[in-house]
């Protein structure tokens, strides 16, 4: 199979943002998935009267967790270790990489399996095991669409989001011929029935399973995985080793923990009460008082990857390490309605990948972009299950790049233009005053401008309207006796 490891292009935001605005199948599919999430995710959230409780919670749970994340993560480690497993540090992508391989190539392994994993995503997990000569299948339904399309997700839960029934219909029959389907399928039943058919071969004969984890417990050193399809159950017990990539700030102190995080997670990502399949998984198979566990796998590795988070954590957006990955910002904001996720250029789309991603391995200066796609509802803060701040969060990027002058001279000299009439306002009043006279002029008898020299950016899409006689202030003086607050 193809690597679908995403090249960095979140440099090129702006012109993917136009392409994605101008495809008409994209834009289909982007509406179809956004009503959906939404309407299930209120009726989940409206059937379960504590859930602003169980939010105070988990938010409480992750500032102490987060503030000892050493001392949870060195436990966590030495419950696996106490199961029988193996436990695996890295630092950046390129040792996680070398380690799964590793492992691997010692192994003898040829075929490898996966399921569903941001974090494998984030390494390029994929790309290293092809150049290691290996075989390596998606097994979530979506992550093996996008492979067969030689794509990356769109969406952090639903990864193929972005397509159409009829798109994955020309996908199996371009790829499945020579697995022995031949007529070409387009019914949704008729296609699920032959990509399990597929899987399925997969499943019996690889000889290495990789999951992610939504959750690890450092009570009882489980990795928690939490799937609709059943995948991920059988990609972790069927082959003889069993690899859980996961990032450190996936760690949570207790089982009670994470069950909260559970009754948080499958509403606020999908709108179920709870997903179809909720694992724990703790240790490979071993001996027991009743014999051998009668199934799982021979060994069991769990590589924690840090990957620039450390740096995150004793900084003003350590906030961000709360997100659980529920999508829920991603399906309320109308920058992503309106794009879709690969516009975004890397892993992590939406608000939460706008956070993210200048603060992880791309590196702000090619990621200013990001912040600044955003209009600052407030809307994915209000939706986030641990109450992050994304806006604020998002104003702080935006403030770092200016001051770090990441942004271009185009976007920073504007802005200390108007920063220095802001500091003089009769001087910023006298000027509005006159700007809005002259555009008047401009106007005569229109009601809009469709062009304006200095407004290109805005004009070459939507009209600019023309401003009206009095500004605010103007109208704020006259109710108040020509006082100014």
């Amino acid at each position: 199979m193809e690597s679908t490891a995403r090249v960095f292009k979140v440099e090129a935001f702006k012109k993917q943002a136009v392409a994605a605005l101008s495809d008409a199948n994209l834009q289909r599919a982007l509406a179809r998935a956004h009503d959906g999430f939404v309407h299930k995710r209120k009726i989940a959230i409206n059937a379960l009267p504590e859930f602003e409780m169980l939010r105070k919670a988990a938010r409480a749970i992750k500032k102490n967790t987060l503030s000892r994340l050493d001392f949870y993560l060195e436990r966590f480690e030495s419950k696996v270790i106490e199961s029988g497993g193996h436990v695996h540090w890295a630092r950046t992508s390129q040792e996680a990489c070398e380690i799964v391989t590793g492992i691997c190539t010692r192994a003898r392994a040829r075929r490898i399996i996966k399921g569903k994993s941001m974090i494998g995503e984030e390494i390029g997990i994929n790309q290293a095991l092809i150049d290691a000569d290996l075989e390596v299948m998606e097994t979530d339904l979506g992550e093996y669409i996008i492979q067969l399309a030689r794509e990356t997700p769109s969406h952090i839960i639903a990864p193929a989001v972005h397509k159409t029934q009829d798109d994955v219909s020309r996908l199996f029959s371009e790829h499945h011929a020579k697995h022995g389907f031949t007529k070409h399928q387009s019914g949704v039943p008729e296609l699920v029935n032959e990509a399990r058919k597929v899987l399925r071969e997969a499943f019996l004969t690889a000889d290495v399973g990789i999951t992610g984890a939504n959750f690890l417990i450092a009570e009882t050193g489980s990795s928690v995985l939490v799937t609709n399809e059943g995948n991920g159950d059988l990609t972790s017990t069927l082959p003889r080793i069993h690899i859980v990539l996961a990032s450190i700030e996936k760690v949570l102190p207790t089982f009670e923990d994470a069950t909260t995080f559970l009754r948080l997670l499958s509403r606020s990502a999908t709108g179920q009460a709870m997903t179809s399949y909720t694992t724990f998984f703790t240790g490979p198979r071993r001996e027991n008082s009743h014999g051998r566990d009668p199934d799982g796998p021979k060994e069991y590795h769990v590589l924690l990857i840090d990957n620039g988070r450390s740096e995150i954590l004793g900084t003003a957006y350590r906030d961000i390490l709360s997100c659980i990955r529920c999508g829920a910002c991603l399906n309320h904001c109308p920058v992503y309605g309106a794009i879709g996720g690969h516009a975004y250029g890397w892993v992590y789309p939406g608000p939460m990948g706008a956070v993210l991603t200048p603060l992880l391995v791309v590196g702000r200066a090619h990621a200013w972009n990001l912040p600044n796609a955003c209009t600052l509802n407030g809307r994915c803060e209000e939706v986030c299950p641990v109450g992050i701040p994304l806006p604020t969060l998002l104003r702080q990027l935006r403030a770092d790049a200016y001051l770090q002058k990441n942004a271009p001279r185009g976007a920073r000299i504007p802005l200390k233009v108007w920063g220095f009439f802001a500091r003089h306002p009769r001087l910023y009043s006298c000027l509005t005053a006159l700007g809005i006279e002259i555009l008047r002029k401009l106007a005569r008898r229109r009601e809009q401008f469709d062009m304006l020299p200095l407004l290109s950016a805005w004009t070459e899409s939507r009209n600019f309207p023309i401003p009206p006689k009095k500004t605010f202030q103007t109208k704020w003086q006259e109710q108040r006796g020509g006082k100014i607050l």
